[in-house]
């Protein structure tokens, strides 16, 4: 599981609280067993974030959409090495995020300036072997 144990284990009380359901239903219920609407979740992450003196280094405030940004770009950067073994973690990456498509996977390879250069460098050393053989 890509969480944390500790992440785990708040989700494994809060499953436990919430009671048994079946394997369609959404994770996040609200007080009427209904799937969290997204709205509901944003105001909750900006109350949060407001209580806790969260600020940003820019104008703009965090945003719960940056949680998942992050954790693309992260799992990106722990992507493992090797042209067979990267796809493939791109491939899981993109469904594990919901994508319909892996293109729009590979927006969060522009990212960063490091994924951004591993990218060009690894894409330089595949032309230079193509090209050498």
């Amino acid at each position: 599981m890509p969480l944390h144990d500790t992440a785990a284990a708040g989700l494994q009380r809060y499953l436990a609280r919430r009671g048994p359901g079946s394997d369609d239903d959404p994770v996040f219920i609200d007080k009427r067993n209904r799937p969290l609407r997204y709205i509901a979740v944003k105001e909750t992450f900006d109350r949060l974030v407001d209580k806790a003196g969260i600020r940003s280094t820019s104008a703009r405030r965090p945003r719960l959409h940056d949680l998942r940004h992050t954790f693309a770009v992260r799992a990106l950067q722990g992507s493992p090495t090797g042209r067979g073994r990267c796809g493939a973690h791109m491939a899981a990456l993109a469904t594990y995020m919901g994508h319909v498509n892996i293109y729009a996977t590979y927006w969060y390879l522009e990212a960063t300036p490091d994924l951004l250069r591993d990218v060009a460098t690894a894409g330089e050393a595949f032309m230079s072997e193509g090209r050498s053989s």
